[in-house]
């Protein structure tokens, strides 16, 4: 079971394929196994690395606070564990937002960035509150901060996968297996990952990003307005914005191959 000591956590990873090196971090509460479909088509053409994020799966689960900061400086980390001075990096949901960290404060080290269904800060778009927020009933404290006090990752992760998905047949077949794969590897650490998420601020720094960038969201995402997309799309120099019509938060599963085939020929593209 292949494990790097980094950043003071051991990080559970897994490595595939030949080729250049391609980074895939996931998002909250979800483990390297989400990638599954998306393995079988890079795998083929790339050095597909996946991991396990700080908190969940079977990397290490520290109880202070995390920072989306401190899980970029984890995947930096296991890049030079595992050798690699430079990778194309693609990010899904929180792990946009972790790609996105990644190539503003490490630009010499992400060769293309792909950011999928990636979140603002909370308030940063001007959006009001996603479902998520709404359907957990989360209140502000005195001094403006969600109050987190008694969320379970159990509640947190139902909210979430209550929403990921569009597709009848999904919410019927996949969404059961799905919540319990996620609350199996989730634990604790989905909670403090959603918090990180909370009160990460990236839009007034995403102008230093020199990395080509294409930008992926479903244009029927209710858990990530596609608005989010926009502006962080808005914000890179030179960024590409694709939405996919009637997409939801889960494009890897839903429209695999439409995402699969826009990610590989950005890839590709000189």
């Amino acid at each position: 079971m292949p494990k790097a000591s980094v950043n003071g956590i051991e990080m559970f990873y897994k490595v595939r394929g030949h080729g250049e090196p391609l980074v895939m971090i996931m998002g909250l509460g979800a483990g390297h196994l989400s990638w599954f479909f998306q393995i079988l088509a890079f795998k083929r053409h790339y050095r597909v690395v996946t991991f396990d994020n700080r908190g969940i799966g079977k990397t290490s689960r520290p109880s202070e606070s995390y920072t989306i900061r401190t899980m970029a400086d984890d995947t930096v980390s296991l890049m030079d564990h595992l050798g690699i001075g430079s990778a194309h990096v693609l990010g899904m949901s929180m792990g946009g937002m972790i790609a996105a960290e990644i190539a503003v404060n490490y630009p010499n080290r992400v060769r293309k960035l792909v950011l999928a269904s990636t979140p603002t800060g909370r308030g940063e778009t001007g959006d009001a509150p996603s479902e998520v927020l709404s359907a957990l009933g989360l209140g502000e404290d005195d001094c403006g901060r969600i109050d987190l006090k008694g969320l379970e990752s159990r509640t947190l992760l139902d909210s979430v996968n209550s929403t990921a998905f569009n597709k009848r047949l999904f919410r019927l077949l996949a969404l059961p297996v799905v919540r319990v794969y996620m609350r199996q590897v989730g634990g604790e650490g989905a909670v403090r990952q959603f918090e990180a998420c909370l009160y990460h601020r990236t839009l007034d720094r995403l102008h230093l990003i020199t990395a080509p960038t294409l930008v992926m969201t479903g244009t029927d995402d209710r858990t990530v307005p596609p608005s989010c997309s926009e502006a962080i799309s808005s914000h890179i120099p030179g960024a590409r914005l694709v939405k996919l019509e009637g997409g939801s938060h889960t494009l890897i599963a839903e429209m695999r191959r439409r995402f699969n085939r826009e990610v590989l020929e950005f890839l590709r593209d000189n």
